[in-house]
């Protein structure tokens, strides 16, 4: 069989790694595929290795604009893909419109499907592109053969706004590179932190409206007055989040002394990042699958995390929850961590562990495993 994936959207971010990781774990022969292809910008095909049976494919329309990709997609890649013989067509970006028939794709971006948090982009342009991408998933997610989700949560929200689908819908999460993997280290008591030495508070993720990386350096702050020694550091690329962001930096600590930002740091020198910290916080209010809050169970830190979305569901009883939208409630979390050393080992542990079952092996395996099943069922079920 003969396996296309049509990446026409997938240009950044979460969709890049998915893309790469994936690929790279896969081993589509014991599933059935002598052959995958695949088609997207020379930029994105460029992040995924080389493999013998990947063929990979660009386009100069695919290196262009969003609505050159789904151009693209609507008028070339059915024909595309029938020449190559395609057996089943992956769409990780979420929509298709070129009828080409069967399609799997997958649910990676929950912001549209969230009225509450959609909202807090106002009257924008970018308020406009997610009710697009709202319209866009939901026509394909209803006429997909299957449809991808990373979690129960997502797989929930996005039904009820689509209602019931025709596909077959799994539950199929990320995984985590191995890199990340690092044993829990030794826990340090309480009054070892001092102002030299403080404990080290580490955020990382794109600095967005529902990242409240604001929200947290208010928490870092009252634990400061209150005589913790504390310190903040974020790590992210700036968003829509960031002159909020910039302005509590001045107002709670002007002159740099316990909150850093240090913008975008590239994805293989974050490991390092998180080996540096001694307690990891995550206070996204929207997810899909939290792949930072999987990076620092991984890293064996104890977690403080926000407890909107499917964020329980993936790190469980494994760290301490707050309310993303109020300081007290992270400080509060935050305090409990630094006040136990026994609790920040168990919590540590527990989450390190809970992260061996987060592998990018297992993604791979089960996604091309879905791959073949559907492909199968619509050669013995084809359309008339």
């Amino acid at each position: 069989m003969i396996l296309g994936i049509d990446a026409f959207n997938i240009s950044t971010g979460g969709g890049v790694t998915h893309l790469a990781e994936l690929l790279g774990a896969a081993d589509p022969v014991a599933h059935g595929f002598h052959r995958v292809i695949i088609w997207s910008s020379t930029r994105t095909l460029e992040k995924i290795s080389d493999r013998d049976w990947l063929i990979k494919v660009s386009d100069p329309l695919l290196d262009q604009g969003l609505l050159t990709r789904v151009f693209w997609n609507r008028f070339r890649q059915r024909r595309l893909g029938n020449q190559a013989n395609c057996d089943v067509m992956f769409l990780p970006g979420g929509s298709d419109e070129s009828g080409f028939w069967p399609i799997i794709t997958m649910s990676q971006n929950l912001l549209p499907f969230e009225w509450r948090e959609l909202k807090r982009y106002g009257l924008s342009s970018y308020a406009v592109k997610l009710l697009f991408l709202r319209w866009a998933q939901c026509r394909t997610f209803r006429k997909a053969d299957g449809v991808i989700f990373l979690t129960k949560y997502a797989r929930n929200v996005v039904k009820e706004v689509t209602g019931e689908l025709q596909g077959e819908c799994p539950i199929i999460p990320h995984g985590i590179n191995r890199r990340f993997m690092r044993s829990p280290r030794e826990q340090r008591p309480c009054a070892d932190f001092t102002e030299s030495r403080p404990c080290r508070v580490l955020y990382v993720s794109i600095v967005d409206v529902y990242k409240h990386q604001w929200h947290v350096a208010e928490a870092v702050a009252k634990l400061r007055e209150e005589g913790i020694p504390i310190a903040l550091e974020l790590v992210g690329p700036p968003a829509k989040g960031i002159d909020r962001l910039r302005r509590a930096m001045r107002q709670l600590d002007s002159s740099g002394t316990f909150i850093t930002y240090r913008g975008a740091i590239p994805y293989n020198e974050l490991d390092a990042v998180y080996a540096e910290a001694d307690i990891c916080v995550f206070a996204s209010s929207c997810e899909n699958m939290p792949n930072i809050l999987l990076e620092g169970m991984a890293a064996g830190l104890p977690m403080a995390c926000s407890q909107a979305g499917p964020m329980p569901e993936v790190l469980n009883g494994a760290g301490v929850y707050f309310d993303p939208e109020d300081a007290r409630s992270i400080a509060l979390a935050i305090r409990e961590l630094i006040s136990s050393q026994d609790m920040r080992i168990q919590l540590a542990q527990a989450a390190f562990i809970r992260a061996q079952s987060y592998s990018w092996k297992r993604c791979a395996n089960d996604t091309f495993g879905f791959f073949a099943r559907i492909a199968r069922g619509a050669h013995s079920n084809p359309v008339i």
